[in-house]
């Protein structure tokens, strides 16, 4: 919808305002869920959806502008869905009791292998697939969605692992590991929308690089944060590191995603990326107690949780190492008067291209 409503002079700050709002909405559950763990109780959180789709329905139904795009035909691609959806399950629920091993487990990662190939096949055989094959043809779009796996892997491992690190072996309550992430939500609040523009200027390919490698070192300062640690010494220091590499990198791949394809598979692009990135969070977390060692008992142990959380944010910042070397190797602004199709200007879904000179007027 951004991409079809906004003028391309304004686009960079309204993706950097969108993917803020996304961050502190990322940000703030840990927040929201420990004073839920403290006070009402867990099982309310199954409830948090009911009161936002009463508030954000008939404000989409009043304010937000049509942008469908009236030649598009077919039906929802079910097979497909089901087919990805089970795959994540199953290899997310293999990893997830990979620790205990047995036949359940074996035949849960060999199925969930199998959904995946079964997927890619049938997607690349539908006349309507949910992901068509060819969107990746875009080689920007591509990389994009790589530098977003390794990222948001990365991401959803350590405000999972960080939230409890606080609680098991620092002594927080709940709410208080909630409140102590929240440093992360201001400065995405703050400065995601200058990112944004920023972006616009120097082009995506050195805040892509530069955002993943600042996260990486926050993470690595999180090591500090063990058994007495102090909040202003320790963990905010390595909150506001974190912080502003959200800030550099967010809406700036936000952008480069949409910008990687014409304006009429803005959707689809927005959709893989924004799949990509929770599949990537999903299997994160997951995986990482396994690939740490943490076992049940270590949610009991500090001594235990914290050489394993160690250890799971040395595999947290390789992963942003990996995606800062991907996005400096491929990621590339397209060069001027360019007339690939993720090079063209649009002013909707429905209109026809801008080509030629930029156009600098904004509309009223």
């Amino acid at each position: 919808m951004i991409q079809a409503s906004f003028h391309p002079d304004d686009r960079g700050r309204a993706v950097g305002l969108w993917s803020g709002f996304g961050g502190i909405g990322a940000a703030v559950g840990p927040f929201v869920g420990g004073w839920l763990v403290d006070g009402p109780g867990w099982r309310w959180v199954f409830l948090l959806n009911v009161p936002l789709a009463l508030l954000c329905v008939p404000v989409a139904l009043r304010h937000v502008p049509e942008s469908g795009d009236g030649r598009a035909h077919g039906r929802f691609d079910v097979l497909g869905a089901v087919l990805g959806a089970l795959a994540l399950a199953l290899l997310t629920y293999a990893l997830i009791e990979a620790g205990e091993g047995g036949v359940v487990v074996a035949v849960s990662a060999v199925a969930g292998l199998a959904a995946v190939v079964a997927f890619v096949v049938v997607e690349r055989r539908r006349a309507e697939p949910m992901m068509p094959p060819d969107i990746f043809a875009s080689r920007q779009f591509t990389a994009v969605n790589l530098v977003t796996l390794c990222v948001y892997a990365a991401l959803g491992g350590f405000f999972f692992l960080a939230a409890l690190q606080l609680q098991v072996v620092v002594g927080y309550s709940a709410l208080a590991a909630g409140t102590a992430l929240l440093p992360t939500t201001v400065l995405m609040l703050l400065l995601s929308a200058r990112s944004g523009e920023l972006a616009d200027r120097v082009g995506p390919r050195i805040p892509l690089t530069v955002g993943p490698l600042l996260c990486a070192v926050g993470m690595l300062l999180m090591l500090r944060v063990g058994p007495g640690a102090s909040y202003p010494a320790d963990v905010l220091p390595a909150l506001v590191v974190l912080g502003l590499g959200m800030v550099t990198l967010v809406a700036p791949l936000t952008a480069t995603v949409l910008g990687s394809v014409s304006v009429a598979r803005a959707g689809l692009a927005s959709g893989i990326n924004n799949a990509a990135a929770r599949a990537a969070g999903l299997v994160a977390v997951a995986a990482l107690p396994l690939l740490a060692g943490m076992g049940e008992e270590a949610y009991r142990e500090p001594g235990a949780f914290d050489t394993a959380f160690g250890k799971a944010m040395g595999w947290c910042a390789g992963a942003l190492v990996v995606g800062a070397v991907i996005a400096a190797v491929t990621v590339r602004r397209p060069p001027a008067g360019c007339k690939r199709p993720e090079c063209l200007r649009h002013g909707g879904v429905s209109a026809p291209p801008l080509e030629g000179e930029p156009v600098r007027k904004r509309l009223s």
